[in-house]
């Protein structure tokens, strides 16, 4: 079984503090949501474990069973079984999505993968997602709509089988058939050697990717822990309600 752990994770940018002492314990079979209002974090903390240079570590721990992550490069944090899923996944001109996804998986296995079996995984993949036949052909995420860059996201998680997958927002832009099949790829990947952190603000992505443990993010901390009434509650409420209850007060988006 493998462990992600974050320890009083302090996290600025530009002198700015955002997190503010981060506690996170992610065990693979598990699914973390994430969840709280725009600007309180949850994407930063996303960028700082996967390395982002613009964030600064100031403080604490994170570590992928006895690694320490924050010591790693970019490539390193990957190799060692942790990928992210990007809010906004940017576009390659030039390089084919095979292409681009063989090299990945050459350089996360540390081993050559023979262009037959990998065409075959490759080519199953996209049908599982039902992701056009010619995707392999096309350039990484260029001219794509933001559903196609989604799906290409988990596309790429379902090659590479991580440990961890951070999961920033991958609800945002998908219509509901999209947001169905990303959903149930994304539980189908969940056992006992892979567990993921989803960040999201709606519960409609939950609907189909049903966490084992739910956390409330307000103002660079987790101030809130549990399970599925939080997202009923969330549904219900927004998050006015963490005013009264726990004496916070926030503004949102700041």
């Amino acid at each position: 079984m493998a462990k992600l752990t974050i320890k009083n994770l302090h996290v600025g940018i530009e002198g700015k503090e955002i997190l503010k002492g981060v506690n996170l314990e992610v065990k693979s079979g598990e699914v973390h949501a994430i969840m709280g209002p725009n600007g309180t974090g949850k994407s930063t903390l996303a960028s700082a474990l996967m390395g982002h240079p613009k964030y600064e570590v100031t403080e604490g721990e994170a570590y992928l069973d006895d690694k320490n992550l924050l010591e790693m490069e970019v490539d390193e944090r990957a190799r060692a079984g942790l990928f992210l899923a990007m809010q906004y996944p940017a576009e390659v001109p030039g390089v084919t999505n095979a292409d681009f996804m063989r090299q990945a998986l050459k350089a996360t296995s540390g081993k050559d993968v023979g262009l037959f079996e990998f065409a075959i995984r490759y080519e199953k993949r996209v049908e599982e997602l039902k992701m056009r036949p010619d995707l392999a052909h096309r350039y990484l995420n260029e001219g794509f709509s933001g559903g196609e860059r989604k799906r290409n996201e988990i596309l790429q998680l379902k090659v590479l089988r991580p440990k961890f997958a951070i999961l920033d927002e991958i609800d945002s832009g998908l219509d509901v058939d999209a947001l169905k099949i990303v959903g149930e790829n994304v539980s189908d990947l969940v056992n006992d050697q892979f567990g993921c952190i989803l960040i999201t603000h709606y519960q409609r992505i939950l609907d189909y990717i049903k966490p084992t443990n739910v956390h409330i993010m307000i103002d660079g901390k987790i101030v809130l822990s549990g399970g599925q009434e939080l997202i009923q509650k969330i549904d219900k409420q927004g998050y006015e309600w963490i005013k009264d209850e726990l004496g916070i007060d926030f503004v949102e988006g700041e």
